[in-house]
């Protein structure tokens, strides 16, 4: 598994005073991905989100994976995660606070269709308009790229989402 560490601010763990862990996942399906797309920012992110107490990776990605696609994977489709992200940011969320964001990225590989009648979308994303896109694996570089300019945002998370992408094809 690649590790990559984000830390502009050089902070040590002993500087840290707060971890959030978020899984993220890579869905193939037929030669696609599928990616979440908040439509009224234009960022595109894989689906998944933050881990819960008392939860696995494994059990996140599968919860995260249900309430963004209405998709139910098992972990016999999970793969070992191909990368793993860390951030370190002084003064995040607010100021005195320094968090730690880990974000494991894996890969499911299914022929499973997702079932958008089956999603539990959380307000934010209800209000940043998350629809689901299924993009083809050749083109999806692309998309993502020419998508940068559009937020602001998409500097910082889209050549991580291109990286795990990239680690993956290396794979096929």
């Amino acid at each position: 598994m690649k590790e990559i560490i984000h830390n502009r601010d050089n902070l040590t763990e002993k500087d840290i005073t707060e971890i959030v862990v978020r899984t993220k996942a890579l869905i193939i399906n037929n030669g696609n991905i599928l990616l979440g797309n908040e439509s009224k920012d234009h960022i595109y992110q894989f689906p998944g989100g933050h881990l819960e107490d008392d939860e696995t990776l494994e059990e996140c990605l599968i919860r995260e994976v249900k309430e963004e696609t209405g998709m139910d994977i098992t972990k016999d489709e999970i793969k070992e995660p191909v990368m793993k992200v860390t951030f370190r940011n002084k003064d995040w969320p607010e100021i005195g606070k320094n968090r730690q964001a880990e974000i494991y990225y894996y890969v499911i590989e299914t022929t499973k269709e997702p079932d958008m009648t089956k999603v539990e979308l959380t307000d934010e994303e209800i209000f940043h308009g998350y629809v689901l896109e299924s993009i083809p694996l050749d083109k999806v570089i692309d998309v993502l790229k020419d998508n940068i300019k559009n937020n602001e945002k998409n500097r910082v998370i889209t050549p991580d989402m291109i990286e795990a992408i990239e680690i993956y094809k290396q794979t096929l």
